[in-house]
């Protein structure tokens, strides 16, 4: 049916511009005179089908726009909802609560949309006087009514009233603190409505947001490793929670001061309270501890007054953080919240901001419908590794990758750190296919170069609020024995594999010390991915396993540096992982290596140095990542083992 492609296309080109749409909200229709289709509840958008659509019935549709409802706000909006559900032909799909809202407007096609540009109006103290100014007669204004049926049966008879005096409906309705209703008989109507709607609304706008409103990171006087962590232990008294900080113009505009933090310091619509709950967070400090020390009091306060910890918090100098149950949770907050400030900002131009009531925020925190959007928006992950913040050097591909792969089906957070970016950030595309709630990102970093690393710690932490195991994967090997191994070669092969353990643990552990500081349940892990090769010689191959026996040794004494701070260390000493680019290169694999090194006696293929190595280990096959991740998820549920090479060999070395 062309009206459905159309309604279909319309949805995805506005649900997918972060201008007109934020977090999957608004919601778009197309009627006949018997059959109405409407975006179903946790639908979104900007990836919506013909299956994202709910069906009603308009004859048992219109029976709600007669029947008379209690006057109890519980009652009444149960009752709608139960005739909604009734309406709904396809009963696997809640229809929108605006469903009635569509119904009212004579057009074929309606599309709601909460654009920046048009809240920053309608969310402004003169928004009625603005409306009438900037748009005329075209547009018909709504205040503020609480959402569900009563604010339908205004809208309902506002529109009659329009009509009656100007002989058609509105081609938008506006509504307070809330967003657009723009309807049209043809998609191609309502676009240009909305561009007409949007281009006269920035036209009056005096001060256009600054320039870096795109979320670029701004200077900024605070380290974020050296706060968030401890903050998210602060946060996650009942539950593990993950963090996101953003650093631009806006949040340093905000953050500048208490002043203008009051700007943002109460909700100007209903979708920023379902996503962000309606009290948020200020802290200002000279110094690290100053900081942490008001951010512990704020937070403690916040849960007393509201018996819910904020998911917002500014922080002077370092940005504004979302605090989500996971990490999509986070984006999402983070995106609502921003364009909250951008809002504001704008609704400058209009007298100010104008923000809710308390008495409408209450409304809206216990209202039935908006408790299910928090649910569905909320996602799920589960697994071993769920909310866990790991890093996995070297992930780019190969065998760090699909560790990574494996944790990440686990529902760990994870950090691709890697020299390679065009693979890592591949490598993340690839992941994230594979999460749920959870989510990948990359981050270059030399595993070689101490800045990088304090680099690959902020990025981490600003990424995901903290870190929990940090995993040392990323190695290299050149093979050759005494006469063939030149000293540049063994200098980089030995800062590599063994100075470069070094300078990652004693990052990470900074991080996890302040991270279990506040937190008495919370253990950190650092684990080297060694190999077989550090639990016993290798010929013609002394460079490599003189790292990774040197790595054994630094395990060791980092676990007993750490196991006061309940960090624990451990090594995983993995065999060989014969399909990974370390052996099957066709260039620089140790097959090609080993057969020219003569490491394998009377070898004279790569084919022959394959099937000898394939003979040496009892179980006769090669360690896969996945063997190795099931290894580090024991290392890491466990709490009791610390300084430990674990073998996983296939039985090829055995510890005595």
């Amino acid at each position: 049916m062309k009206e459905i492609e159309d309604l279909v296309q319309i949805s995805r080109f506005y649900g997918q511009d972060s201008r007109y749409v934020i977090a999957g909200g608004g919601n778009t229709s197309y009627k006949t005179g018997e059959k109405l289709w409407v975006k179903a509840s946790g639908y979104s958008l900007a990836a919506i089908t013909e299956d994202g659509f709910a069906v009603l019935d308009r004859s048992k549709l219109n029976l709600i726009s007669e029947k008379t409802y209690p006057a109890d706000p519980a009652l009444r909006e149960e009752e709608v909802k139960n005739d909604l559900s009734a309406a709904c032909i396809t009963k696997d799909r809640r229809p929108s609560v605006e469903t009635s809202m569509h119904n009212a407007m004579s057009a074929s096609f309606v599309v709601h949309l909460h654009p920046t540009l048009v809240n920053a109006l309608m969310c402004s103290q003169n928004a009625e006087k603005a409306t009438a100014e900037i748009l005329g007669d075209k547009a018909l204004y709504i205040p503020y009514i609480d959402p569900g049926y009563v604010l339908f049966k205004e809208v309902e008879t506002r529109i009659r009233s329009y009509k009656a005096k100007h002989g058609a409906e509105p081609e938008a309705i506006l509504l307070q603190n809330h967003g657009i209703f723009v309807g049209a008989d043809s998609a191609e109507k309502v676009k240009a409505v909305y561009s007409e709607v949007l281009g006269k609304i920035e036209a009056a706008i005096a001060t256009p947001l600054p320039e870096e409103e795109n979320g670029n990171a701004c200077p900024s006087g605070v380290s974020a490793q050296k706060v968030i962590p401890a903050i998210r232990m602060m946060l996650s008294r009942e539950s593990l929670k993950t963090l996101k900080v953003a650093s631009n113009a806006l949040t340093s505009y905000f953050g500048r001061s208490e002043e203008n933090f009051k700007k943002i310091s109460r909700p100007f619509s209903p979708d920023i309270i379902v996503y962000c709950k309606s009290s948020y967070v200020y802290v200002d400090g000279d110094s690290e501890e100053a900081i942490l020390l008001a951010a512990e009091k704020k937070i403690e306060a916040c849960a007393k007054q509201h018996g819910y910890t904020p998911k917002v918090i500014l922080i002077k100098g370092a940005g504004l953080v979302a605090v989500g149950d996971n990490a999509a949770g986070c984006n999402v907050i983070l995106d609502v919240f921003q364009d909250m400030m951008k809002i504001a900002f704008l609704a400058q131009s209009f007298g100010g901001e104008r923000p809710m009531t308390q008495a409408q925020v209450d409304f809206i925190d216990s209202w039935e419908v908006e408790n299910y959007r928090r649910k569905i928006s909320a996602g799920a992950s589960s697994g071993r590794a769920e909310n866990k913040i790991i890093v996995v050097t070297g992930a780019a591909q190969g065998f760090g990758e699909g560790i990574a792969r494996c944790l990440i089906r686990e529902g760990a957070n994870i950090v691709v750190a890697d020299l390679n970016e065009a693979a890592g950030l591949q490598a993340v595309q690839r992941l994230n296919e594979l999460a749920k709630s959870n989510r990948a990102v990359f981050a270059k970093a030399n595993v070689a170069d101490v800045s990088s690393i304090d680099s690959l710690m902020e990025a981490t932490v600003r990424s995901f609020g903290g870190l929990d195991v940090f995993i040392s994967n990323a190695g290299i090997l050149r093979a050759g024995g005494l006469e063939d191994m030149t000293p540049e070669s063994f200098e980089l092969v030995t800062k590599i594999n063994y100075s470069a353990y070094f300078y990652c643990a004693r990052a990470a552990s900074r991080v996890m010390k302040l991270q279990n500081r506040y937190s008495e349940a919370s253990y950190g892990d650092i684990i080297q991915i060694n190999s077989k090769s550090g639990l016993r010689g290798s010929k013609a191959n002394f460079a490599y396993a003189g790292g990774k026996f040197g790595g054994v040794g630094l395990t060791q004494s980092f676990a007993l540096e750490l196991a006061p701070f309940r960090i624990k260390v451990n090594a995983i000493c993995p065999g060989n992982f014969y399909e990974g680019p370390l052996w099957s290169d066709p260039v620089n694999g140790l097959f090609v290596q080993y057969l020219s090194a003569g490491k394998v006696p009377g070898a004279k293929t790569v084919e022959d140095v394959r099937e000898f190595y394939m003979s040496q280990a009892p179980m006769k096959k090669g360690t896969a990542p996945e063997d190795v991740a099931k290894a580090v998820l024991y290392a890491v549920e466990q709490t009791c083992e610390t300084g430990q090479a674990i073998p996983v060999t296939g039985g090829q070395v055995m510890l005595s």
